[in-house]
């Protein structure tokens, strides 16, 4: 149930009988807020838009200036395939927030991303990307009581989680979210549903979509889906690797028939870029206190700023190039998790790679070797450097970044940067159970 026009979106109301419109919009860190109105309201909606106050949204104003309006986009009307009930169907639009002269909202990530990619298209590019995110099933909320004991790729006959990840399956895929393949992941109770990789804002969009439609599922059955990067000690954390390329018009620009890897010098100037710009970049990335316990050695997760084509150590991989599959040439960020704002995380991936390309930067020997089995000595003299250990490091490597102030633009850099120094200031002043358990018999 696609649309393109207004006029399309009142005839698919009218034809489906739908009685409520969700109007969706993402906050700073990445929370999905929303307006919910009658077709009544709707016509109008879509001519000027729905005020709201925006002073208690997370970075989008301040008391004195909180009016803000969401302008529905009709290319993202989707039917609600879990709001079917009595009172009638549901449907949903992506909105751009603008403010109440009619000009975009410099705080609102959709907007965001959007300004980074006309960068890319003002070079003649096109930005595809396809992530792979990673979440955990527990019984509520309130504990980690796991609900399988299967383990990577494992087919648990009769197993709940399975029947809840092959239930969201269908649902993404009536909200015109289309599914590469799922699979139960390496950690107990761990899932991954992969998306069909598609236009960059296209699939910011499916990547909110996902992650509701992922918890709604859970929430009706009783159960709790998250995105936590690190909800349990001594199991791989959740990713969201993040397989990403460039068109020019239908020819991929990151694929060359000549060179020995199959990559363009294009796509080398990304990846130098990419790996130039990470360590700044992180804190959007992988934006949480809890992000950096995901980080570490020994769990999958790549903390080493490396490159390599097999390689699943290193932190930016090409997969391997199949002949006759030029489109499918590209190039896998493995470093962010599923919890940061997808709208900031692809911006500031962007940014990094253009920068790559316009300053022809040059792409370091690969790493094939286990980058997690060598000395410290043998990385320092392989000039491999490392991630930041904690959102403390992160912070500070990003506020000095003027690549990542020019993606996100002054006005919503920072607030990101204050938003997140609040975060570590109250994380560091809490008391762990690691410290009660630890400290208290001997001290």
């Amino acid at each position: 149930m696609a649309a393109t026009t207004k006029k399309d979106v009142l005839k698919l109301v009218k034809q489906h009988d739908i009685k409520f419109i969700k109007l969706w919009f993402t906050d700073v860190l990445g929370f999905q807020k929303g307006i919910s109105i009658t077709r009544r309201e709707l016509e109008k909606a879509l001519e000027d838009g729905m005020g709201f106050d925006g002073s208690s949204i997370e970075g989008f104003a301040r008391i004195e200036e909180s009016d803000m309006v969401a302008m529905p986009d009709v290319s993202t009307f989707r039917l609600i395939p879990w709001r079917t009930d009595a009172d009638g169907l549901s449907a949903r639009m992506f909105c751009d927030i603008i403010n109440p002269n009619g000009k975009p909202f410099e705080g609102d990530p959709r907007y965001v991303f959007k300004k980074n990619l006309k960068k890319a298209k003002d070079l003649g590019f096109t930005y595809y990307i396809g992530p792979e995110l990673e979440y955990f099933y527990f019984e509520n909320p309130k504990n980690t009581i796991i609900l399988d004991r299967a383990g990577y790729f494992d087919l648990t006959p009769l197993d709940v989680a399975q029947d809840l990840r092959r239930e969201t399956v269908i649902m993404l895929e009536k909200m015109g979210v289309e599914v590469e393949y799922s699979h139960h992941e390496v950690a107990t109770s761990q899932h991954e549903i992969d998306l069909k990789y598609c236009e960059a804002l296209n699939m910011a969009d499916k990547v909110m979509t996902y992650r509701m439609v992922v918890k709604e599922v859970a929430r009706q059955h009783g159960k709790y889906a998250t995105f936590m990067p690190k909800p349990m000690y001594g199991v791989n954390g959740s990713g969201m690797h993040v397989h990403q390329s460039l068109f020019k018009g239908s020819k991929n620009a990151f694929f060359s028939k000549t060179d020995k890897s199959h990559l363009s010098d294009m796509a080398k100037h990304f990846i130098a870029g990419i790996l130039k710009h990470v360590p700044e970049i992180t804190a959007v990335t992988n934006q949480w206190v809890n992000s950096y316990k995901r980080l570490i050695p020994g769990y999958e997760a790549p903390v080493y700023v490396c490159w390599a084509q097999m390689n699943r150590s290193a932190l930016v991989r090409v997969p391997m190039y199949k002949p006759g599959k030029e489109n499918a040439t590209r190039i896998e960020l493995r470093s962010p998790d599923p919890a940061a704002n997808p709208y900031l995380a692809f911006s500031v991936m962007l940014a990094a790679g253009l920068d790559g390309i316009k300053k022809k930067s040059k792409l370091p020997k690969a790493s094939e070797d286990n980058i997690y089995e060598m000395t410290e000595k043998g990385r320092e003299e392989a000039g491999i450097e490392s991630l930041p250990e904690d959102l403390y490091e992160a912070i500070k490597l990003t506020e000095k970044s003027a690549l990542v102030k020019e993606a996100l633009g002054d006005k919503l850099f920072e607030y990101f940067i204050r938003n997140k120094y609040m975060e570590w200031d109250e994380y560091k002043a809490q008391v762990s159970k690691y410290e009660i358990d630890k400290y208290l018999p001997i001290l």
